[in-house]
C-alpha cells in the first residue's frame, strides 16, 4: 500500500484540488510538460476527473496538438455532458483545425447554458462570417452588441462582415464608431480598415487621413503604405503616390504588384526609362499582364504601334476575355486613323460572348465618327 492509498476521501479531494491548482498555474506560465505531469497524476487518482481532463485538453491545445486536445475534452464530456469548459475548448480546437461547422456546434451548446457570453457569441459570428453565411453571422454580432453595445470584437466583426459583402458604407459606420470612442488609442488595423473603406468608396482624400495616422504608429506598415500610395493614385497625385510605392519596395523589393504600380507612376510622369526598368523587374519575377500593358503603352506613346500591338496580342493568347487589352489595341489603331482595324478588334472581343460597357460605347463612337 502506498501513501496515496492511506488518504481519506476528504484528504484525497484536497490533494487533487492542490494538484489541479498547480497544474493550471504551470499551464499559465507555459510550463507545459510540468503541467501535463500534474494533470496526469490527478487521473491516476481519479480517471474521470473533469478538471484534469479539461486541463490536459487546454494544455495540448496550447501546444497546438488540437486532435489530442479534442480527445481529452471528449472524455470529459462523456463523464459530464454539460461541462462548458470542455465545450469551449473543443470548439476552439476545431476552429484551429479550420473545421468551423464543428466548432459552431459546440459553441452553440455552450450558449445554451450561457447565452450572454460575449466571447462565444463573437466566435460564432466570426465563424459564420468566414463560412460566408451573412445573415447568421450578423445575427450573432447583433446579439453580442445587445449584451454590450460597445464591444470591440463585435464592432470589428460587423465591420469586416459588411466589408466582405461590399457594403463599405455600413462597414465604415462600425469602424468609425470604434475610432470615435478612442481616437488617440485606436488599433492600427482599425485605421487601415477605415482607410480601405474610403478607397473602395473612392473618397481617397478622406482615406489619406487614416493611413497617415496608421503610419505615425507604425512607419513601415505595408497596408498603410499601400493605402497612402493608392489614395494618392486615386486623386492623380502621382509624385506622392510614387513616394509610397518606393517605400514599400525598399522593404519588399520583389513585390511584383508594387513594381508594376511604381512602373505605372513613372510612366504617367513620363519617366519612361524608369518605368521600363520597373516593369521589367516585375516580369523577371513572373508574368504580369499589367507590366506588359505598361510596356505597350510606352511603345504607343513613342508611336511604336506595331511593337505595342504585338505585346498586347500576346496577352490575348493568354486571356482572350481581357477587355482592356482590346481597348488598348483599338487605341493604337485609332492613333493611326485605322478605324476599321480598331472596330474589328473590339468586335473580336464581343465575339467571345463578352460584354463591357466601355467597349460597347467605343464601338458606337467609331461607327458614328
Amino acid at each position: 500500500m502506498n501513501q496515496d492509498d492511506m488518504l481519506t476521501g476528504s484528504e484525497q479531494n484536497d490533494y487533487i484540488t492542490l494538484l489541479s491548482k498547480r497544474g493550471y498555474e504551470l499551464l499559465k506560465d507555459d510550463k507545459i510538460s510540468e503541467a501535463i505531469a500534474f494533470f496526469e497524476e490527478i487521473l491516476n487518482q481519479d480517471s474521470s476527473n473533469n478538471y484534469a481532463l479539461v486541463g490536459l485538453g487546454d494544455t495540448y491545445r496550447k501546444k497546438g496538438n488540437y486532435r489530442k486536445a479534442i480527445s481529452y475534452y471528449n472524455q470529459c464530456l462523456e463523464a459530464d455532458p454539460e461541462n462548458n469548459f470542455a465545450y469551449f475548448g473543443i470548439a476552439d480546437s476545431y476552429k484551429s483545425l479550420n473545421k468551423l461547422d464543428k466548432a459552431i456546434t459546440f459553441w452553440e451548446k455552450y450558449l445554451a447554458k450561457d447565452p450572454d457570453n460575449i466571447n462565444v457569441l463573437t466566435r460564432v459570428a466570426d465563424s459564420y462570417r468566414k463560412l460566408k453565411k451573412f445573415e447568421l453571422s450578423k445575427k450573432y454580432y447583433e446579439r453580442a452588441l445587445e449584451v454590450d453595445e460597445d464591444n470591440d470584437y463585435a464592432l470589428i466583426g460587423m465591420g469586416h462582415l459588411h466589408f466582405d459583402f461590399n457594403d463599405f458604407k455600413t462597414a465604415l459606420s462600425y469602424w468609425e464608431q470604434m475610432y470615435q470612442k478612442a481616437p488617440d488609442n485606436i488599433d492600427i488595423r482599425i485605421l487601415t480598415s477605415i482607410g480601405n473603406c474610403h478607397r473602395k468608396l473612392l473618397s481617397f482624400d478622406k482615406g489619406l487621413k487614416y493611413f497617415e495616422e496608421a503610419l505615425e504608429k507604425e512607419p513601415n506598415n505595408f497596408f498603410a503604405l499601400f493605402g497612402m500610395a493608392d489614395c494618392y493614385r486615386g486623386i492623380r497625385d502621382y509624385p506622392n503616390s510614387l513616394i509610397y510605392w518606393l517605400k514599400i519596395l525598399h522593404n519588399d523589393p520583389d513585390n511584383k504588384v508594387i513594381l508594376t504600380r511604381a512602373g505605372d507612376a513613372f510612366r504617367v510622369l513620363k519617366q519612361y526609362e524608369k518605368a521600363k526598368e520597373f516593369y521589367q523587374r516585375a516580369l523577371s519575377i513572373d508574368h504580369d499582364s499589367f507590366a506588359v500593358i505598361g510596356l505597350a503603352l510606352i511603345d504607343r506613346e513613342h508611336k511604336r504601334y506595331d511593337e505595342a500591338i504585338e505585346k498586347l496580342e500576346g496577352l490575348i493568347k493568354l486571356n482572350p476575355q481581357n477587355h482592356r487589352v482590346y481597348i488598348e489595341i483599338a487605341n493604337c489603331y485609332l492613333d493611326q486613323n485605322k478605324k476599321q482595324a480598331a472596330l474589328d478588334t473590339l468586335l473580336r472581343y464581343q465575339n467571345y460572348g463578352s460584354k463591357n460597357t466601355y467597349v460597347s460605347s467605343l464601338i458606337e463612337k467609331i461607327k458614328h465618327d
